[in-house]
């Protein structure tokens, strides 16, 4: 049996780390989460997943540069975070919200973890979630889930 002693999985904390990383990017460069994602494709998201531990050590934004290069990601027009008329959630706390839905999504379907990462930030919920003038982001994660599985809000 595997003592964690209050702390979270570390699987869990890496998942937490690259979607506040897809959140980060996707801020800095005014994508959607989903563009981010679709750009740095499935093989990227494996590495930031698996290597989160190392690039969490490193700084945010020196990281998040080298993902936007290598993955030739252009800045875009969406900027949920100048539309926001109220308190503007961190990318840490958006992460936290996606690695929940995501790790519930992979439960749910039986699948890998990036896959469901690239099925939830490419499904309906995902505009839902980014839309910061709406209580989405921090509903909960049960519900956030059946929303998911229903394919609509409920």
């Amino acid at each position: 049996m595997t003592e964690n002693n209050g702390r979270e999985n570390a699987k869990d904390n890496d998942l937490f780390f690259t979607c506040s990383l897809i959140d980060y990017i996707a801020r800095k460069t005014k994508n959607t989460r989903a563009d981010i994602v679709n750009a740095l494709g499935k093989n990227r998201l494996e590495k930031i997943y698996e290597l989160a531990d190392v690039y969490h050590s490193d700084n945010i934004d020196r990281v998040s540069d080298d993902f936007i290069e290598e993955a030739s990601i252009k800045n875009g027009g969406f900027d949920n975070v100048k539309e926001c008329k109220y308190a503007i959630p961190s990318y840490w706390d958006i992460g936290k919200v996606y690695k929940r839905l995501i790790k519930s999504v992979a439960a749910e379907e039986k699948t890998g973890i990036i896959d469901a990462l690239m099925k939830v930030y490419n499904s309906f919920i995902s505009n839902k979630i980014d839309d910061y003038n709406s209580s989405m982001y921090y509903e909960n994660p049960s519900y956030l889930l059946e929303c998911y599985l229903e394919d609509k809000v409920i």
